[in-house]
């Protein structure tokens, strides 16, 4: 590999003019990004800034406000994030409750709120006082009976219905970039991929209303992720207040990765958690001076969250608990089944969503939005109420799940026989065996579980704000609960038994049930994500306990192994190849043997290579091969007979260069010498004025040789963040590498991952065989150049002489 100039050297990537012309340097709609070029410009704007800062007070001040512009724009970002996740909380939880009643003292109050101040709640049913009415007894006067159950179960139906229209109408007539989760899209975007108007305000505002209805219509979704997409919309938006980021695409993703942080600061209540999670997942250029940001970011948003308090528990979360029981060596058995659960519906889930993303994509039903949201919406409404766990908000039947079965629970999970002999209550209660109210719970637990299953498989990826990792956590957390019941009952039944007469004493408190549901949910999370570090962290911060940092990291590791078996892809990943987006996974390991020739265009059969020379094409001579190509760029190259590569330029720098030239400058025509080169080349008096675009070339454009292995061009591409890459040999250019042939090949590698003898191709060799090289050397067997035509031109090999070494050939005209 060899670069045309060093990045750290006097020689900068552009030959600024004095006067730059307005729009060079910016990207297109759905383009990546040049990395090194934004780096680069960042450094000669850093460079000006410290020249001048000695001049005067003025420009002193300048240099300490671009100083700090970083961390402003992060503390903007963050007091923004955790001001709309307090409102999103506080809005959602009262449009949850708006489906069973209202309450008549204050129609702003949820069921909880209401009832706070009431004198007349019992402690069975502490959620009943006079000021909250449920529908029944609004409509039809009845509190109780038939008619009261169905009357609810109606009015249940028509505001889940009405919710999710109205969220699904929203999002296709204002902001359709505001449906789904973000996270794939915000993962493509920090690789450098450009995606107008997805962080914009349009998309910030409907995605904060229609998310409330969502949550509230009682889809299978949740609202942590959407919350990093809310998160990044502010981000992006702060960043346009401050030159420094706003003219650099590359700059401005660094405080995307602090915003993604922040997002998931106040989605869980974990800032260090949250700074985990955008380095482990969604970041893919994180420096040093970025995590100090994101967790600045995190910290800022999670004091406004908690300065607000959304939930009244003085906590970030609702479902925060603590546990006070210690675990036993015995109980790491249970906890690697759960993983292994975890695993098997990670890898389930990613199979049958993303078949199912595809069939929509692939068929009319996909043309419907609205209805497809309507008849989830009802599916789930109508199946979702008679069953108590599943009426439930997700958050809130998490929060049951994982709590402890203390003296004041009411819950049926806490409905054991209790010991007549107790003489006080004591908050660690010994395990007892179970009533009724527990077997009952079971069976509506495991009821829940196959709705859940089911219905977050195709509630995922519709058109409307939906988050995964609640959901999944839902999912965990009730498998994790029926399995610490089970394992509870076991121990008190046989507590004779030698796994658990050495520490499980009769009358002790052994096992905690609401442990194995926080455990499950973690398991459950990484298996579809495939989170490891930044997942223990955030489940760590939700309980506020370091003893469980083991069983955690043994549920999440196994979860993440057991998936690994059935694919490598985590959702986030299979969803962006969905999508088609060019996105460079940093996990994946290339560990094929192909060379650059062997993926470089032009192939044999397409076009030759457009090229243009530094001083002998006119005006014309370049709007005609833009025209008449769609390539993003063209190398430039000294002369037809020289061939030896001088740099790079931009298909957009060109034309809004050309553009600029024939408005501002007189002169310009269509026959006027366009020259790249430093010094004009003499021109007839009678020539029309010269074009100089040096300002727009790129001198040092990334190159490698045709011999180099792909494996070392993909390290280039992921670690570089490049956009192109020239292939050449012995300086001449004979082909281009774009992030979007990488991704073509990775994509036909992975299709034919098969050994050469195959099943498919037992007794012969398959056709897409190569060998070495796909293209003949640069020079011909005379040890001349091949000729070309204003480009690389890649003569046909004849195909009745043998073969050479150096060549190969596609069988059956198969190319791939």
């Amino acid at each position: 590999m060899t670069n045309g100039g060093s990045i750290n050297s006097s020689t900068h990537l552009l030959d600024l003019l004095d006067e730059p012309i307005p729009g060079v340097g910016t990207y297109d709609d759905f383009h990546t990004i040049d990395w090194v070029r934004e780096k680069c410009k960042d450094r000669e704007r850093h460079r000006r800034i410290n020249s001048k800062k000695k001049e005067s007070a003025w420009e002193m001040t300048k240099s300490l406000y671009d100083a700090w512009s970083g961390w402003l724009v992060v503390t903007l970002t963050g007091l923004a994030s955790g001001a709309l996740a307090g409102l999103i909380d506080i809005a959602a939880d009262w449009m949850t409750d708006l489906k069973e009643g209202i309450c008549l003292s204050a129609l702003w109050y949820n069921h909880e709120q209401c009832c706070w101040g009431s004198n007349e709640t019992t402690f069975e049913e502490r959620d009943k006082c006079p000021q909250w009415k449920t529908w029944a007894e609004l409509i039809i006067g009845q509190a109780e009976g038939p008619g009261s159950y169905i009357m609810n179960y109606i009015m249940y139906i028509f505001w889940a219905l009405s919710f999710a229209f109205l969220a699904v109408s929203l999002v296709k007539v204002f902001a359709p970039y505001a449906c789904g989760s973000g996270i794939p899209e915000i993962k493509t975007i920090l690789s450098g991929f450009i995606i107008r108007g997805y962080l914009g305000k349009w998309t910030l505002m409907i995605k904060t209303i229609t998310l409330v209805l969502a949550v509230a219509s009682g889809l299978s979704l949740g609202k942590e992720g959407p919350l990093v997409h809310v998160a990044c919309c502010c981000g992006n938006i702060f960043s346009y207040l401050f030159p420094k980021y706003s003219t650099n695409e590359a700059k401005k993703r660094e405080v995307l990765s602090a915003a993604s942080a922040a997002g998931v600061s106040v989605a869980f209540g974990a800032p260090i958690g949250g700074v985990l999670f955008s380095l482990e997942e969604v970041s893919y250029y994180f420096p040093l001076k970025t995590l100090w940001r994101s967790f600045f970011a995190a910290l800022v948003a999670a004091f406004v969250l908690r300065s607000i308090n959304p939930f009244g528990n003085s906590r970030l979360v609702l479902f925060y608990v603590e546990y006070h029981t210690p675990w036993y060596l015995f109980e790491l058995f249970p906890f690697i089944l759960l993983g292994v659960f975890g695993g098997l519906w990670g890898a389930f889930f990613i199979r049958a969503n993303i078949a199912w993303c595809r069939r929509r994509k692939s068929t009319k039903f996909g043309k419907y939005p609205v209805l497809e949201v309507i008849i989830v919406a009802a599916i789930t409404a109508v199946i979702a109420f008679p069953n108590p766990y599943t009426r439930l908000n997700t958050s809130e039947l998490i929060k049951e799940l994982f709590t402890d079965c203390g003296p004041l629970e009411s819950s049926s999970l806490c409905d054991y026989r209790n010991d007549m002999n107790a003489s006080k209550i004591v908050d660690d209660i010994p395990d007892r065996p179970a009533g009724l109210g527990v077997y009952s719970a079971i069976w509506q637990l495991c009821l829940a579980l196959i709705f859940k299953i089911i219905m977050t498989v195709f509630t995922f990826g519709i058109k409307v704000p939906s988050g995964l990792f609640i959901p999944s956590m839902a999912i965990g957390a009730i498998a994790g609960r029926i399995v610490g019941i089970a394992v509870e009952q076991l121990a008190y039944y046989h507590h004779d038994w030698f796994i658990f007469k050495e520490w499980c004493e009769v009358g002790a408190d052994c096992i905690t049930p609401g442990l194995y549901a926080m455990v499950g949910a973690a398991a459950c999370l990484g298996g579809v994500t495939r989170m490891t570090v930044s997942l223990v962290v955030i489940v760590f911060e939700l309980t506020g306990g370091l003893e469980y940092i083991v069983p955690l990291m043994a549920a999440v590791m196994t979860s993440k192994w057991v998936g690994d078996a059935f694919g490598r892809e985590g959702i986030y990943e299979a969803h962006i190849r969905l999508n088609g987006y060019p996105f460079l996974d940093a996990k994946e390991e290339f560990t094929h043997t192909t060379l650059a020739a062997d993926v470089m265009r032009p192939r044999r059969n397409d076009p030759p290579l457009a090229v243009l020379t530094q001083d002998n094409m006119t005006v014309d001579d370049i709007e005609n091969m833009i025209n008449e190509t769609s390539y993003n760029g063209f190398p430039v190259i000294m002369s037809k007979e020289s061939q030896r590569l001088v740099g790079f330029a931009l298909r957009r720098d060109l034309t809004i260069a050309i553009e600029s030239a024939r408005k501002k400058q007189e002169g310009i025509v269509g026959s006027s010498r366009v020259c790249f080169a430093q010094h004009t080349p003499s021109l007839p008096a009678e020539s029309p004025r010269p074009l100089k675009l040096r300002s727009i070339l790129d001198m040092s454009p990334f190159t490698v040789t045709d011999h180099t292995p792909m494996e070392i061009v993909v390290d280039i591409f992921r670690k570089l963040g490049l956009r192109q890459c020239l292939v050449t040999h012995n300086g001449i250019v004979l082909g281009i590498i774009t992030k979007k042939n990488i991704l073509e090949h990775l994509e036909q590698l992975k299709q034919h991952v098969e050994p050469l003898q195959s099943s498919v191709y037992p007794f012969q060799t398959p056709p897409w065989h190569y060998n070495k090289k796909r293209y003949p050397p640069s020079y011909g067997p005379d040890g001349k150049p091949r000729p070309r035509f204003n480009n690389v031109q890649l003569n046909p090999i004849d195909e009745d002489r043998e073969e050479t070494e150096e060549e190969v050939h596609l069988l059956n005209s198969t190319t791939l």
